[in-house]
């Protein structure tokens, strides 16, 4: 990883697959295109061995232009303090003309875009009329609660552009002709486009030297290339480089290495240890000498060891949560018959209408027996 990377592209084998991909390019377009002017582009396909850490944008200048000039590019500006829309851009139209600027087909200030385009119709309408957005650095950061995400996952963002910079020819025809490469931290590929179909050969295989080469020195310190491939939108991939070995090593080979050195870099308390039980097994030694001679006799000592097996430990525990759990039991039952009782009337209270149990009221006599005669 620390390692630089180091690609190097075969420039025969690029311009054999340059051809074959135009050549493949022509034969597919012979009667299903209906104009004669009509190109595809063609990029380059990078899968690393490992994905990157974070998602990283890089504009990469190229050598020949990989855009055709039916290609139409907008500009987001920003609304210019005390001017109307209008004014707006006839002044930015004016000053791109001053500095030789002729790539730019269409010029949109911020207030038209958010009223103009607001409805989702409108987005996708101006979307699919432009092939390139690019942006005023001073509202870059407005333009994604505006445009929606649909700009993005059709890669088309917007790009920022400094409009106050002296050289602004140069920085646009940078961004408009250059490409740019976005590394995601979702996947191992890439995909940056180096051309079209109309460019010759030489030029193509130039800008993909390039882009290899900016590109390896940008991730230098991030996965290296496996394979890369050379495709247009509707075509087959082409390898026109894959990575050896070299930077893989065997883990057999790695643990081998590895043992050796474990070996050597001991813990010193490991030692210390091992230095204290040589010296124990010492001195149990001499004393097993001086017992021969009949000099010492070292006392033993009894250890004391547990009567109870841990089965009768065991059984003794039931037997103690059980007694217990039945002393709650009749704890409970005793509650309950003591509220119970509580609940009974006193016994010398009688209510009303009713005798106690063993007097007769006056005049009447219970059953089986005769009235007294006074």
């Amino acid at each position: 990883m620390g390692d630089k990377m180091q690609v190097e592209l075969d420039q025969t084998q690029v311009k054999k697959a340059v051809l074959a991909l135009q050549a493949f390019l022509k034969s597919k377009a012979g009667g299903e295109s209906l104009f004669q002017d009509e190109s595809q582009k063609i990029s380059l396909l990078f899968t690393f061995w490992g994905i990157p850490c974070r998602s990283q944008t890089f504009l990469i200048p190229l050598p020949h232009g990989q855009r055709t000039d039916v290609e139409e590019v907008c500009l987001f500006t920003r609304d210019e303090p005390k001017m109307t829309t209008d004014q707006t851009q006839r002044f930015y139209k004016r000053l791109l003309e001053e500095r030789g600027v002729k790539t730019i087909t269409e010029i949109i200030p911020f207030d038209v875009l958010r009223k103009e385009y607001k409805p989702y119709e409108a987005k996708r309408r101006l979307l699919g009329n432009f092939d390139m957005f690019l942006s005023d650095s001073r509202i870059r950061h407005l333009l994604p609660s505006h445009i929606g995400k649909k700009f993005y996952d059709m890669k088309k963002e917007p790009i920022s552009v400094n409009m106050e910079s002296k050289h602004l020819a140069r920085d646009l025809q940078r961004i408009i002709q250059g490409t740019v490469a976005k590394v995601n931290n979702k996947g191992s590929c890439c995909m940056v486009r180096v051309g079209h179909s109309g460019m010759a050969a030489d030029e193509l295989t130039e800008n993909i030297e390039v882009v290899v080469k900016s590109l390896a020195e940008i991730l230098n310190k991030g996965p290296r290339m496996k394979i890369i491939h050379l495709k247009s939108e509707k075509s087959v991939a082409l390898p026109i480089y894959t990575s050896d070995l070299s930077h893989i090593t065997d883990p057999k080979a790695k643990k081998e290495k590895e043992a050796p050195s474990k070996a050597k870099a001991k813990n010193p308390t490991e030692d210390t240890k091992e230095t204290a039980e040589d010296g124990e097994q010492k001195g149990k030694k001499r004393k097993l000498e001086k017992d021969e001679d009949g000099e010492e006799i070292p006392q033993l000592v009894p250890i004391e060891m547990s009567s109870k097996t841990p089965k009768l430990q065991s059984e003794q525990m039931q037997r103690k949560k059980t007694a217990a759990s039945g002393a709650k039991t009749q704890a409970a039952i005793l509650r309950r018959l003591i509220k119970g009782s509580g609940k009974t009337k006193p016994k010398g209270k009688v209510p009303r209408g009713k005798v106690p149990r063993g007097k007769v009221p006056r005049g009447k006599v219970p059953r089986g027996k005769v009235a007294k005669v006074r």
